[in-house]
């Protein structure tokens, strides 16, 4: 079995993508960096939990990467009160 990623990891994570997809890449070491710069995440768990999904997707095939921007993108577009 796999580590468990929380619903907040992996949309914070896809919105990053979304955003500065172009500057992310499959090494952890820069997107932890680059996390860092991007977000105000304080906790150093939270951040390296959300840079390792990053590499994770950068790493996956081009529809994998695709389907998980369009679940954002649906995340996004349907307001959840």
């Amino acid at each position: 079995m796999g580590k468990v990623r929380s619903i907040a990891v992996k949309s914070m994570a896809r919105r990053l993508v979304a955003q500065f997809g172009d500057r992310f890449t499959t090494d952890f070491e820069v997107n932890k960096r680059l996390v860092s710069e991007l977000t105000t995440i304080k906790a150093k768990h939270l951040r390296n939990r959300v840079a390792g999904y990053i590499t994770r997707l950068m790493k996956a095939s081009k529809p994998k990467l695709e389907e998980a921007l369009e679940e954002t993108e649906q995340e996004e577009a349907s307001p959840s009160s």
